[in-house]
C-alpha cells in the first residue's frame, strides 16, 4: 500500500486516500456496442414506438436463467419477464438495453427535473449490476455510467493532474446523482460523478463530475466536465 496522499483541489477532481495493486482483470467492464447506440435511437428490434416512463419497470425471479443451456441469454430473460406477468413496455425496455450480448432490465424509475432517470439492472454481471440511463424529451437515452478516460477527458487539466500521480486510475461506474442546477433559458443540469480508482477492491483516488445539460422542452444538449466540490 502507498501512503494516502492530501487533498488536491484540481478540476472536477477531489484525491481522496490511498489506491492499491492494480490487477489486470479488476478493470471495469467494457462499455458494448450497446452502450454506444443507447444514446442514439432505439433498438430496432425493439418497440420503435416505446415512451419510456415508469410503465418499463420489472422486477421478478431469473433463477431459472442461471442455469442450463438456456443461462443468461436475451431469450431466457424475455420469457422469464413474461411468465411473471410483465408489461408489454417493461419487456420492450429490457430488448432496447439488452443487445451487443449484454442483458438488462430497467428495475426502477423517477422524474427528475422533468427528465425520466431509469435504474437499469445487469442480473448476470459479476460486478457493477447496476446503472442509470436518463431519458429526454425525445426519448433519448443518456448512459451516465459510459465514462471514459478519452481524449476529450485526458484534456482536462484537473485528469492531468490526477494521471500524472495515478496513471492507472479509471472510472469505475455506478455514478451517482450529485445535484441540479438550472441553466439559462430554462434549462437544466444533471450532475453525476462517478469515482476514480485502479481496482474494483481499490479505494478512490479521485471522482470525475459530469454534467448532462438538457434544453426548456427536456432535450438533451450535451454533456461537460464540472468541477466538483467537496
Amino acid at each position: 500500500m502507498r501512503r494516502s496522499r492530501c487533498l488536491f483541489p484540481v478540476l472536477g477532481l477531489l484525491v481522496l486516500a490511498t489506491a492499491c495493486q492494480r490487477n489486470p482483470s479488476d478493470a471495469p467492464e467494457a462499455p458494448t456496442p450497446a452502450a454506444t447506440a443507447d444514446a442514439t435511437a432505439p433498438s430496432a428490434a425493439a418497440n420503435a414506438n416505446l415512451r419510456w416512463s415508469n410503465a418499463v419497470v420489472w422486477s421478478g425471479d431469473l433463477n431459472s436463467c442461471r442455469q442450463g443451456e438456456a443461462a443468461a441469454t436475451r431469450e431466457c430473460l424475455i420469457t422469464a419477464m413474461r411468465s411473471a406477468g410483465a408489461n408489454a413496455d417493461a419487456i420492450a425496455a429490457a430488448e432496447q438495453l439488452s443487445s451487443g450480448g449484454e442483458l438488462a432490465y430497467a428495475s426502477a424509475w423517477h422524474d427528475q427535473d422533468g427528465i425520466g432517470v431509469a435504474t437499469v439492472t445487469y442480473p448476470f454481471r459479476a460486478n457493477t449490476n447496476e446503472g442509470t440511463r436518463l431519458i429526454d424529451a425525445s426519448g433519448k437515452r443518456i448512459d451516465v455510467d459510459n465514462v471514459q478516460l478519452d481524449d476529450t477527458l485526458r484534456a482536462d487539466p484537473g485528469i492531468q493532474a490526477l494521471l500524472a500521480t495515478d496513471p492507472q486510475a479509471m472510472p469505475f461506474p455506478p455514478a451517482q446523482a450529485a445535484a441540479s442546477t438550472p441553466l439559462d433559458g430554462g434549462g437544466v443540469r444533471l450532475l453525476y460523478r462517478t469515482p476514480l480508482r485502479e481496482c474494483h477492491a481499490c479505494a478512490d483516488v479521485g471522482t470525475v463530475q459530469i454534467g448532462y445539460d438538457f434544453d426548456a422542452q427536456r432535450n438533451f444538449i450535451g454533456q461537460q466536465v464540472v468541477p466538483a466540490t467537496p
